[in-house]
């Protein structure tokens, strides 16, 4: 412990002193936005800027956007119109999760990052995929993180070298029956190789009903306990969510979003374990706090649709296995050499 714990002070020492030089390298740029800012109505101190290694420069103030660009306008769920965006801001292919400005670029949702963390890189491959998505019969929206920008308007980007296959769903959607399914790791797997193979996933829910016309799809993905996040220093468990809707009429997806659901520790461990239908069950009712991330409304293919599922729940297994009734090629090597090995020391 004492061995990890200084090499995480060393560390921390590396990237305080790699952000000072940083800082100092870009004072220039730093003072060139807070004349600009200040034509604007907003005056940033030095304590308002960051050098992030996986971001770049950042420029952090609450709902600074919006003093940038007073013409973003955010509809009824946060999200802002990703066509509109588009227009105003510049997109670059290998720059997925953010919007090139004139002095500034507009970021992605932290949320849209490794863990939900706002320092970390993004998570592969949502953005990459949101942002070079172009079908005029769909409309797309978008969360962004409103605090926070990014001034250092260049090209150089921070890279790690990760791969997530999307699935090969092609059922037919009408043929899909209705009711709930609940998917979770191989039990006889440790925590370690959970945390190492299923990006900390403690569960998968999914649920399927129908009224009318419309077929609706439900998924909520729970992480192990240990994983959380602090709002406000509150601490609450993080599990993606999605929801779609098919119209059977016409033969494709006709809605389809993604969110962010906030438990408590006490909702968590009743949820985690139970199923969509727990509310219909129990009187005890949970309503976690949500934030929507995305969404697309209009003409949506089933192939479209997904693809952005299998992205949204990047690193998650367990979607594979319910599309495709396995994992996917590398796991399932590993989950059986893990087994194989259990067999021989059990022997």
């Amino acid at each position: 412990m004492e061995v990890i714990e200084e090499r995480l002070q060393k560390q921390r020492e590396y990237l305080a002193k790699e952000e000072k030089k940083e800082l100092l390298e870009n004072s220039g740029l730093i003072e060139s936005f807070k004349k600009d800012c200040a034509t604007k109505g907003l005056i940033l101190t030095e304590s308002n800027f960051r050098y992030i290694t996986t971001i770049g420069v950042v420029a952090a103030y609450p709902d600074i956007i919006t003093y940038l660009n007073p013409s973003l306008v955010r509809d009824k769920e946060e999200l802002y119109d990703y066509g509109i965006l588009s227009s105003q801001y510049e997109k670059k292919k290998f720059a997925g999760g953010f919007l090139y400005g004139n002095n500034y670029m507009l970021m992605a949702n932290h949320y849209f990052r490794r863990g939900f963390h706002p320092n970390a890189n993004f998570a592969p491959r949502f953005t990459q995929l949101f942002w070079n998505f172009q079908d005029p019969n769909i409309q797309q929206y978008i969360s962004l993180d409103t605090d926070r920008v990014r001034i250092n308007v260049d090209n150089k980007m921070y890279l790690e070298e990760d791969t997530w296959y999307g699935a090969s769903f092609n059922k037919f959607i009408n043929q899909v029956p209705d009711g709930v399914a609940k998917l979770g790791p191989p039990m006889d797997l440790g925590p370690t190789f959970i945390s190492m193979f299923f990006d900390d996933i403690h569960s998968l829910d999914i649920k399927w009903s129908t009224n009318g016309d419309i077929k609706s799809f439900y998924a909520e993905e729970f992480k192990t306990e240990d994983i959380t996040i602090s709002i406000q220093n509150n601490l609450f468990h993080p599990a993606k969510y999605i929801h779609a809707e098919f119209d059977l009429t016409s033969g494709h997806f006709r809605h389809f979003d993604g969110a962010i659901h906030f438990y408590t520790q006490e909702e968590y461990l009743i949820r985690k374990d139970s199923d969509f239908n727990y509310n219909a069950k129990h009187s005890q009712q949970i309503k976690s706090r949500s934030q929507k991330l995305f969404k697309m409304n209009g003409v949506i293919k089933v192939d479209t649709w997904m693809e952005f599922v299998s992205h949204f729940l990047t690193g998650n297994p367990l979607v594979f296995e319910y599309f495709e009734g396995n994992y996917p090629g590398q796991i399932k090597e590993i989950v059986e050499v893990l087994r194989n090995k259990n067999k021989l020391n059990l022997k």
